[in-house]
């Protein structure tokens, strides 16, 4: 079983915000989102060490340990390994946006070595017996010609030996996705955040690649950092993790407008969009609010009449998107 696998629900599950994301999450509200997400069909689920320096991977494998292992599909990411701050003094990991304890640091290390010991530490923390998908996670923050020439390599000696079901790369950068898929062969890449209703032509370079080579592509981070989750922009929304400016907004308005006329609401337009793409599989969204969840299984539910494409798309094209 793999994302785009027919029957299996095209809405993923980003566990970052049980990482403690930019704020504190207790263990409950974890789990609560969690659970919302079985029980209303999501079964595919992505996590990272980089999340919250390991508390994603824990609080997602202490979920999963409670369903059936053939039922779900888990993805986490390699490149950066985890090590215990020779500096820690009480900190927190607040530079890297996650509120936990920083008595860890991440060191990049794509070598094959480097991604086996990883996969090792990602399912002693996860308590799984193995990983369906394994994703070179940001080659590109480090060092990218280091990254792709020994992760991707490594990543494919690693799926020969079968510790890996498949493998592929994680990014926020369609053109690093592209480069990786002329480079080796994947099964999978996501790209966080490049393809959108704010961006839609952000997978142009990409999708003729994949096309090309078979790899499909799950489209993470739809709402744009906040921006795309509302019904109307919110106050201080944000759009790619900064302060959205006033003439975004207002495209996003006339957007929303145009949602609503054909009675559906911003977010829901922003769920389907991408998976309307050739290779888009699925589309990963994290919270760890369980109600959250609820609203967003509803929307990727709903019908979204094809007349509204074209409107936006008009919108795109007035303001030369």
């Amino acid at each position: 079983m793999t994302p785009g696998d027919a029957g299996l629900n095209p809405l993923g599950f980003g566990a970052a915000s049980i990482g403690n994301l930019y704020r504190t999450v207790s263990d409950q509200q974890a789990w609560e989102a969690m659970d919302a997400a079985w029980r209303g069909g999501i079964r595919y689920f992505d996590t990272a060490p980089h999340y919250g320096l390991g508390l994603s991977e824990k609080r997602l494998g202490a979920y999963l340990r409670t369903r059936p292992r053939d039922e779900f599909v888990l993805s986490t990411k390699v490149g950066r390994l985890l090590e215990p701050n020779p500096d820690f003094a009480g900190g927190r990991d607040l530079a890297f946006d996650f509120d936990v304890p920083d008595d860890l640091v991440r060191r990049f290390d794509p070598s094959l070595a480097g991604i086996r010991r990883s996969l090792e530490e990602s399912l002693s923390r996860l308590g799984l017996d193995r990983i369906d998908i394994a994703y070179l996670h940001d080659p590109d923050v480090y060092d990218l010609e280091r990254g792709l020439g020994e992760g991707l390599p490594a990543l494919e000696q690693l799926r020969s030996e079968g510790l890996i079901g498949e493998i592929g790369v994680g990014v926020n950068d369609a053109e690093v996705a592209a480069r990786a898929v002329r480079e080796a062969d994947l099964d999978i890449v996501m790209v966080a955040g490049r393809c959108s209703l704010l961006r839609p032509h952000g997978f142009d370079a990409l999708i003729p690649e994949c096309v090309r080579r078979g790899t499909r592509i799950v489209a993470a981070s739809p709402f744009n950092s906040g921006l795309l989750a509302t019904r109307r922009p919110a106050p201080g929304a944000l759009y790619d993790y900064l302060p959205a400016g006033p003439e975004l907004v207002d495209r996003v308005e006339r957007m929303a407008a145009v949602c609503e006329r054909h009675g559906i609401d911003l977010p829901t337009a922003a769920l389907h969009f991408p998976l309307r793409l050739p290779q888009v599989v699925a589309v990963v969204v994290g919270t760890a609010r369980a109600s959250a969840v609820t609203e967003n299984l509803a929307r990727i539910a709903a019908e979204v009449p094809e007349a509204r494409w074209a409107e936006l798309e008009s919108i795109d094209e007035e303001v030369g998107v």
